[in-house]
């Protein structure tokens, strides 16, 4: 067999079973596009298995198969864990992620087949070595490859014009957007490591996309009966927006790239004040990231006082935590209202920016004291530095004073952690404090790294379930013991009345197979959004009927929530997240850029849109959600890069 043969093979292979495997779609137009862009490849590394004697040759192709393959195993498992593919703009960031032993290894287990369906080419290559045929070539079949190779990028060059209007086209993937899930599905994994490196080395300047306004979004169904409607009263609909100047910041800025986010700005419709503005307004806030935690933990026999929790005050009933790489993406949505790619994550970390209206700092402006507490290591995933930038002015962890107060050994309790701080920020005026718990964290497992389960095995002991689930059923009951304790903090201070408990996972337990998550769950969830579908916990003793919303929300429209009910002036287009409780449609997005609304789910990797039935939705209806949704991920990153909240003085 001739080694262009085996190349062709290692890399195409490569390529469908990462498709197929990992991302869950292999759309043959997709394909045909990593096909084409691939050849250059193959054409790469046959050469370089072409200019040296046999032995060196030899050498080449089984280190680079090698490194391919193990490059692609990584990918996989990454991808599964996080569900976004690894990036070398944040190679710091995702060691933090990985830092538990016990969760790779448990990784590698649950990703065995693809690992080893990976495996195969350098498998077949270890045993066929021998039966390898390398040619070495002479200076003319050099050039003739060579000459092949111009024709390609020629050919890609003129394909890429095809369909540049779509928002994902592959002339907007390699020109305007930054969407590397986008670019493995359109030109293969290695293609879409080429590109990363070279954003990663070079930079990279996103570009909006141009939204339509269209008449036909959707076309509501009609009641079966309509009542006479009584005369209408004209009512004055104030929003959440401040005079920025726009206007005048748009003529005058002659950088294009800042001009167009004034512009974006300024386009942005804001969410209007409504009935529940101001309804929190001077009360205190206690704020709680809480590890692992989604719906599939809220039990009324396991977690009573989450149950009491989640059914009463604000119920949000469609409500998602979608994964963007571990708790930093879900701390990061929740408390900032923006979209957390790696990049952004990267440059929050590393340039310390100012967030203007980010949680602590919202608060810290009308009077708020605001502090925040981890029951783990202080510095992980840089958090010194990053609650500062969210307007903290004090942050205790393990190693910069809790350690001192309570049990700091892996894993420490998030009940002690609440009976430990709570008397620090009861007794001041007005207050928020932001609670970032770990006793939820993986692996879910009885004595094997998690004590926090263990603590609570007999509690579960019987349950029907396989054995991580009920491991991670067990390590939420200590969120919900936590979340006890600090009700009872509160009344025993006198101010529990005074008090609101907002609470909101930082991701789904990731670590739990699909099939093991729909164990416990209530409905038949997909692997790509329903399996990110949780709770957000709103509550105040004073809410004495649950007050429910239907329209879907997500992390990134906690922090203008919240703005809203505090009573809190802000402009709501600073935020790509938006009030849950305001008029504008309800949307929730998740890292591979599918999308929930208030009519249906679009699973992007296969182009489905899947409406709910409450309205037919017009055909530019998805095309104009997924530009909308492009912006939003590119805004997020622009309002961080130039520093936008300072200058528009927010």
């Amino acid at each position: 067999m001739k080694v262009i043969y085996a190349v062709t093979f290692l890399i195409i292979y490569l390529e469908i079973i990462f498709k197929a495997v990992v991302l869950k779609s292999v759309k043959l137009v997709d394909l045909g596009y990593t096909l084409l862009f691939s050849v250059q490849i193959i054409l790469v590394l046959n050469l370089l298995c072409s200019l040296f004697k046999q032995k060196v040759s030899k050498i080449i192709l089984i280190t680079s198969t090698s490194i391919l393959t193990i490059y692609f195993m990584i990918q996989a498992v990454f991808h599964n864990l996080f569900s976004v593919p690894f990036s070398f703009m944040t190679l710091g960031l995702a060691g933090n992620a990985l830092d538990f032993t016990s969760i790779i290894k448990d990784a590698i287990i649950q990703n065995i087949i693809v690992i080893l369906l990976l495996a195969v080419p350098l498998i077949l290559l270890i045993v066929l070595r021998k039966k390898i045929e390398f040619t070495n070539y002479n200076k003319k079949q050099v050039g003739i490859c060579g000459l092949i190779l111009v024709a390609i990028i020629l050919i890609q060059t003129a394909v890429i014009q095809i369909n540049k209007e779509d928002v994902y086209s592959p002339y907007n993937l390699l020109h305007n957007i930054n969407a590397q899930e986008k670019n493995i599905e359109k030109f293969g994994l290695i293609n879409a490591t080429v590109i990363d490196l070279k954003r990663t080395i070079f930079g990279f300047e996103e570009n909006l996309v141009l939204e339509t306004t269209t008449d036909e979004i959707v076309e509501e169904q009609a009641p079966e009966e309509v009542e006479q409607e009584p005369e209408e009263i004209e009512e004055v609909v104030t929003y959440n927006e401040l005079d920025l100047g726009l206007d005048a910041l748009i003529e005058q800025t002659t950088d294009k790239n800042l001009k167009s986010v004034y512009q974006y700005i300024n386009s942005v419709e804001p969410t209007n004040k409504n009935e529940y503005t101001g309804y929190f307004k001077d009360k205190n806030l206690i704020f709680i990231l809480a590890e692992g935690f989604n719906s599939i933990a809220v039990s009324e026999e396991l977690t009573p006082t989450l149950y009491k929790l989640t059914n009463s005050g604000f119920v949000f009933e469609n409500f998602y935590s979608p994964v963007f790489l571990s708790t930093t993406g879900g701390e990061f949505q929740a408390t900032t209202g923006l979209i957390p790619t790696q990049k952004i994550l990267s440059m929050w970390k590393n340039d310390k920016p100012y967030i203007g209206y980010a949680l602590g700092n919202s608060f810290s402006k009308v009077g708020y004291a605001a502090n925040a507490y981890h029951d783990w290591t202080y510095t992980y995933y840089s958090r010194q530095d990053t609650m500062k930038t969210l307007g903290f002015s004090s942050y205790t962890g393990i190693g910069n004073g809790l350690e001192k107060l309570m049990d700091s050994k892996w894993l420490p309790s998030d009940v002690d952690m609440m009976n430990v701080t709570t008397n620090f920020y009861t007794s001041e005026d007005k207050f928020v404090t932001f609670y970032i718990t770990v006793s939820g964290h993986a692996p879910y497992n009885f004595g094997g790294g998690n004590s926090t389960a263990t603590k609570y095995k007999e509690y579960v002991n019987d349950l029907p379930y396989s054995t991580p689930v009920k491991a991670y059923l067990a390590s939420q009951m200590e969120l919900d013991r936590a979340v006890e304790a600090l009700i009872n903090k509160l009344e025993e201070a006198g101010i529990l009345q005074d008090t609101v408990i907002a609470l909101v996972g930082d991701h789904y337990p990731y670590t739990l197979s699909i099939d093991q998550v729909n164990e416990v769950s209530t409905y038949e969830r997909d692997s790509i959004v329903e399996v990110n579908r949780s709770n957000f916990i709103l509550w105040n003793s004073e809410i004495e009927e649950p007050i429910k919303i239907e329209k879907v929300g997500s992390q990134i429209d906690v922090l203008p929530t919240l703005l809203n009910l505090f009573g809190i002036e802000y402009d709501s287009r600073l935020i790509i997240g938006q009030d849950i409780l305001s008029d504008n449609p309800g949307i929730a997005i998740f890292s591979n850029r599918s999308w929930v609304s208030d009519y249906g789910t679009y699973f992007a990797s296969k182009k489905e849109f899947v409406p709910n039935g409450k309205a037919e939705v017009g055909e530019g209806y998805i095309s104009n959600i997924n530009k909308s949704v492009a912006n939003k991920f590119t805004m997020s990153q622009s309002f961080i890069k130039y520093d936008i909240y300072k200058k528009l003085g927010q």
